[in-house]
């Protein structure tokens, strides 16, 4: 007996492919159901219930091809092609779970670390199979201190984004901290502070940084011939620039600067001849101010003739 012009075998197909529909619409409300059941996590939820409808969309299209065509009998080929349906369906979170795989066996960070990856800058405080979570820092906030924000990155971002880890190797960043003079002043004493400064703020870690670049030197190929603090002289518009270079605790930056600060300001302030440098306008006259090698005739054009 044909039903709406239908032969019996495609009856048949008819009645698989709405049981199909019917048998993964009854799984998918089950996991759902379990799901609900076990967290309250409206983001978890609206999770599973992405994951579910794109697989059994997915499933179900496999299995209507399967029932539909011929060609596609052979237990090879549908098994196959089920696969390449499911990992489509699944692709994101497929690339994530390869993502947490890739973390756990090449380790390019680890919970607890200081990590940039791409321009999101923070402290990872949770790993999981699909993301990790990073405590933010940086943004509006200077010196790289904590927003206040955790920020949830897929897995699959380490295989798109360039990942800079702060402790990797060994705990310890080059900060830099410029300090402008004035031309007037005695840069040479200025420079010869900075650098007792400098290094004073040094001494703790000069020992522990030592040992660890000769640790890391044995696994990666980093050398540093210089650990202690430096100072660099250049020249600006406006003075001569100093420019203090040295290792610190990532963690540690911002108060580390601030002592290194007070101390300048504390010893400029008792220098007679050391004055800092911003933007200001003044009237040079090089006939009168200049070296006296390098001045110029006064002009005597305004003179008038008696």
């Amino acid at each position: 007996m044909q039903w709406m012009g239908l032969s019996d075998q495609n009856e048949g197909r008819l009645i698989a492919t709405f049981l199909a529909l019917l048998f993964l619409i009854v799984i998918r409300r089950i996991i759902l159901f379990l799901v609900n059941r076990n967290t309250e996590n409206i983001g978890v939820q609206y999770h599973w219930r992405k994951v579910t409808s794109y697989s059994s969309f997915g499933i179900w299209l496999l299995i209507v091809a399967g029932i539909w065509f011929q060609g596609f009998r052979s237990v090879s080929t549908y098994l196959g092609l089920l696969s390449a349906g499911i990992a489509i369906a699944l692709q994101i979170p497929l690339t994530n779970l390869a993502g947490w795989i890739f973390i756990l066996w090449r380790r390019p960070f680890s919970v607890g670390d200081r990590i940039q990856i791409g321009e999101l800058r923070g402290d990872v405080i949770d790993q999981k199979i699909f993301m990790f979570s990073v405590l933010e820092i940086g943004n509006w906030v200077d010196a790289e201190q904590s927003t206040g924000r955790v920020v949830h990155v897929p897995n699959g971002k380490v295989f798109s984004e360039a990942i800079s880890n702060y402790e990797e190797g060994f705990k310890y960043i080059w900060n830099e901290i410029p300090v402008l003079v004035t031309f007037e002043s005695n840069w040479q004493k200025a420079k010869v502070i900075l650098e007792e400064i400098s290094v004073n703020h040094d001494q703790h870690l000069s020992k522990a940084t030592e040992e660890e670049v000769r640790a890391a030197a044995g696994k990666m190929m980093i050398f540093l011939s210089k650990l202690t603090p430096i100072v660099y002289t250049s020249v600006r518009d406006h003075g001569v620039l100093l420019t203090i270079r040295y290792l610190c605790n990532p963690r540690k930056r911002r108060g580390s600067e601030e002592e290194i600060w007070e101390d300048i300001l504390c010893a400029f302030s008792e220098q007679k001849d050391i004055d800092f440098a911003y933007p200001t306008q003044r009237y040079y006259l090089n006939h009168l101010e200049g070296k006296s090698g390098a001045r110029a005739e006064p002009d005597k054009s305004n003179q008038s003739d008696k």
